[in-house]
């Protein structure tokens, strides 16, 4: 549906990518991935039509509708949530708005009556008439309510908003479908709802995610923009990662011989192949790595920040106890009568949508906020480390550099030890002596990482540690946690995350109760009806 031709974008004299030649064909899902700033959503606004390449053509085929997912939520503020959705194919809604204007016409001419029945057919053709029930589906499948259908989006949660441009990208059948982070704020029976969705579209979607398990589950290829260069691979998200990962460490070793870095590549695909079945991906028309060859895995430049966190000590039985925790904030009880006992081993995950609740937990745990009721009590070897979730407070007005910032929480104070440190977190040269207050917002959570690693602690306390990072090093960051050998209470909406990390679940209500459930995330997903099987 979509060729790309010699496709070349500078910058400031500068190529961001250079001579991209690739074909997105129907019934595909394609992820593009890439590191900050590589230009993955630059290339998305390029297929899309909204940017000009600096070089080379994007082709797409004729009479085929593209829907592209809108990122400004104020934009449609005038309208409905009705018509907002139903603006996803423009055409189908300006056809209706003529419709009812010529039939609203007091003095209805002959003339009028003969364009009223062409456009009456047109309608028609398009779904005009089921064009209502049709977007009142998605929106229910979204999680927006019959009761917000007729609301003017100016009055809508911004949370709302975010379904209803979703569902309006959605709408209409559309041919080609481009989303740019389509689950950012989006609940897990929405994103479950979406991926459905999007196992069952019949045309071509393109889409750039920091979510891993969103990308494993509709992707059928991966389109890295790495090298100033843009390849095409088949496959999701991890088979991309660990073929990466393998290249790179055979690479590496260069006394092997080529002929055993090939049958090693070749084992490795396929074992992958003999496993897809177990994916939810796995329907007849995604059966596209058998064609998969050895010189097609891909290599990358990109690094990966190290995170590791060593306890100092080990910790003994008695770990946390919270009993009957009640806090009230701005008039609205966000926890209410929680209780609950930290043994010796939980990785507790906090999910759900309650993230205030999430949030004055964390902080009464660390003594930032006191309770309106009940008691925390931490035993005596038990040491804590926190990720709050604002970090503003440790970098505004701050006119330290990185050495100076990070000597403040480090056992050793010495330049070289700090250089080598930051320099596992990507720090190098003279970045170390930027100012932490012009950070951006992935630095200064690398920062926060680097100050929780560098404390010792044998209980890890993260508030949405993943905010801001990109996907290597969410990936680097996920594989920390999991290796700790201590306890750790996490709050994130990164699935793959969660599910990996974590042996038990803590869900908050609206009404600031606790569910506690002892298990993986997705067996506490499946319980409670929010993961479907297969």
């Amino acid at each position: 549906m979509i060729t790309v031709f010699d496709l070349s974008l500078q910058y400031g004299g500068q190529p961001l990518f250079s001579h991209v030649d690739l074909q997105f064909t129907q019934g595909n899902c394609y992820g593009i991935i890439g590191a900050n700033g590589a230009g993955k959503s630059t290339f998305l606004r390029i297929l899309s039509g909204e940017l000009e390449s600096t070089s080379g053509e994007v082709h797409i085929l004729p009479n085929v509708r593209m829907s592209v997912l809108k990122q400004d939520q104020n934009k449609y503020d005038d309208y409905t949530v009705m018509d907002t959705v139903i603006m996803g194919n423009l055409h189908l809604y300006e056809i209706g708005k003529e419709m009812n204007a010529l039939y609203e016409k007091e003095d209805f001419s002959d003339e009028d009556g003969l364009r009223a029945a062409d456009l009456q057919a047109e309608y028609a053709e398009l779904g005009g008439y089921e064009a209502e029930s049709d977007a009142s589906r998605i929106l229910q499948g979204l999680g927006v309510g019959t009761e917000f259908h007729d609301t003017q989006m100016a009055h809508m949660d911004a949370r709302l908003k975010v379904k209803v441009l979703l569902a309006q990208a959605l709408f209409g059948n559309p041919d080609i479908l481009m989303m740019d982070e389509p689950t950012n704020n989006l609940d897990i029976d929405a994103i479950n709802w979406l991926e459905d969705f999007l196992l069952d579209f019949p045309g071509t979607v393109i889409v750039v995610s920091h979510d891993r398990h969103f990308l494993n589950t509709v992707c059928t290829h991966i389109v890295d923009i790495d090298y100033n260069q843009i390849k095409m691979y088949v496959g999701n998200y991890d088979f991309w990662y660990e073929s990466s990962q393998l290249v790179q460490q055979l690479i590496r070793n260069q006394n092997k011989r080529n002929e055993e870095k090939i049958k090693e590549l070749q084992e490795f695909v396929a074992r992958f192949s003999a496993n897809k079945s177990k994916s939810r991906q796995a329907t007849a028309r995604r059966k596209l790595l058998d064609k998969l060859t050895v010189e097609e895995i891909p290599c990358s430049s990109r690094r990966y920040p190290w995170v590791g966190f060593n306890p100092d000590r080990e910790v003994g039985k008695d770990i946390l106890f919270v009993t009957d925790v009640s806090k009230t904030i701005d008039g609205v009880k966000v926890l209410n009568k929680v209780s609950f006992a930290v043994q010796h081993g939980d990785k507790i995950a906090f999910v759900g949508e309650n993230e205030n609740a999430q949030t004055a937990l964390f902080q009464i745990l660390t003594g930032e906020m006191e309770p309106d009721e009940g008691s925390v009590k931490w035993g005596q070897t038990a040491t804590h480390s926190y990720f709050p979730k604002d970090n503003t407070a440790y970098f505004q007005d701050n006119d330290d550099n990185l050495v100076e910032w990070l000597r403040q929480f480090s056992p050793d104070p010495h330049e070289s030890y700090l250089r080598t440190f930051l320099g596992r977190m990507l720090f190098s040269g003279d970045d170390v002596y930027k100012q932490v207050k012009v950070l951006s917002g992935g630095e200064k959570v690398r920062c926060m990482l680097s100050k929780m690693m560098l404390s010792g602690a044998n209980v890890l306390l993260l508030d949405q540690p993943t905010n801001h990072l990109d996907l290597e090093s969410i990936a680097a960051l996920n594989n920390g946690l999991e290796a700790v050998k201590c306890n750790v209470l996490v709050a994130s909406h990164d699935h793959q995350l969660v599910q990996t990390v974590a042996n038990r679940i803590f869900d908050f209500a609206a009404d600031g109760t606790l569910t506690d459930f002892r298990g993986t995330y997705d067996e506490y997903l499946e319980k409670t009806g929010h993961l479907a099987e297969g």
